[in-house]
């Protein structure tokens, strides 16, 4: 299956049991949710997927639970973020072997590695496995940015495709498109700055509040693409105060609650993290009430 790397694709999160365990069916009932609303491909153990603590085994489980699902025309993708290239390779080449449809990679982790050391990463991967990758730009939490030399020097890699960009300068979409075109698509990481990402130019939306609200998601989407700005914008600045809660160290405890508002997952993350309690959570399931109640409707925008 071909990654066409437009549209909006779920960064997901891992559904756990009271006992730490995945759970499986309410990790697919998500999925297809997701799949319902339109989406356009499924990242599985990103960030928000509680990647650092999934192990390996765990992470095939995922990929092979959501191919199972049946649903041949929507790709899915498995994050990758190591701290040993080697380890990087293995589930490269691990994701491959179970039939995921392509990769997202991220540079190296804790060792803050320059560019020629992070190229190299990216270089072995791509070299040790067939499938599409999205590199993922994050110098805001992971520190090590993605650099249009860096760019150039990779250009020549055939399955290194897009980019995901969470610098948080909405800017970069227009310099990697003045630097490059159409030759690495670009989607937006920050649920904040997606409709601007979006206008600037940008081919998708690797999103987080997604997994809570789908419909809305791929309908701001769509709206942009449209040039429907005006409706777009009046949904988005109702999402805006969810859209917050994924900037946030706890954006997965926050996510997850949303998706319990929604009947879409449970609250059960994996330690250190820890369920939210007291005025915190009070202040949260404020802000995820607040935004049910007020919920646009999406009826009207079925033909989409």
């Amino acid at each position: 299956m071909e990654v066409k790397w437009k549209g909006v694709y779920p960064a997901v999160t891992t559904k756990f049991t009271e006992d730490f365990q995945l759970d499986i069916p309410a990790f697919l009932h998500n999925l297809e949710a997701q799949i319902a609303a339109g989406v356009d491909g499924i990242i599985i153990g990103g960030s928000l997927g509680e990647a650092s603590t999934l192990s390996f085994e765990e992470r095939q489980q995922l990929v092979e639970a959501a191919l199972g699902m049946g649903h041949d025309n929507i790709p899915i993708l498995l994050n990758i973020a190591e701290r040993r290239t080697q380890d990087a390779v293995a589930l490269a080449q691990m994701a491959e072997r179970s039939g995921a449809h392509g990769l997202m990679l991220l540079p190296p982790m804790q060792y803050k590695a320059d560019d020629r050391e992070t190229v190299a990463l990216f270089k072995s991967v791509a070299e040790n496995t067939s499938l599409p990758i999205m590199l993922y730009n994050n110098p805001h939490d992971y520190k090590i940015p993605v650099t249009i030399p860096m760019l150039e020097e990779l250009a020549s890699v055939k399955n290194i495709q897009a980019i995901k960009e969470s610098s948080r300068d909405i800017t970069n979409v227009t310099r990697f498109k003045n630097a490059f075109g159409d030759h690495y698509q670009i989607l937006c990481g920050v649920d904040t700055l997606a409709l601007e990402c979006l206008a600037a130019g940008a081919d998708g939306w690797v999103a987080g509040l997604v997994n809570a609200f789908p419909r809305e998601t791929v309908v701001i989407y769509k709206l942009m693409k449209a040039g429907r700005t005006a409706e777009a914008l009046e949904i988005y600045r109702w999402f805006m105060p969810l859209l917050e809660l994924d900037i946030h160290p706890k954006l997965v405890q926050y996510i997850k609650l949303s998706e319990v508002a929604t009947q879409l997952g449970t609250e059960h993350v994996r330690p250190p993290r820890l369920p939210l309690i007291g005025q915190e959570r009070k202040d949260i399931l404020g802000i995820i009430q607040a935004g049910v109640d007020a919920r646009p409707d999406m009826e009207k925008y079925a033909a989409l």
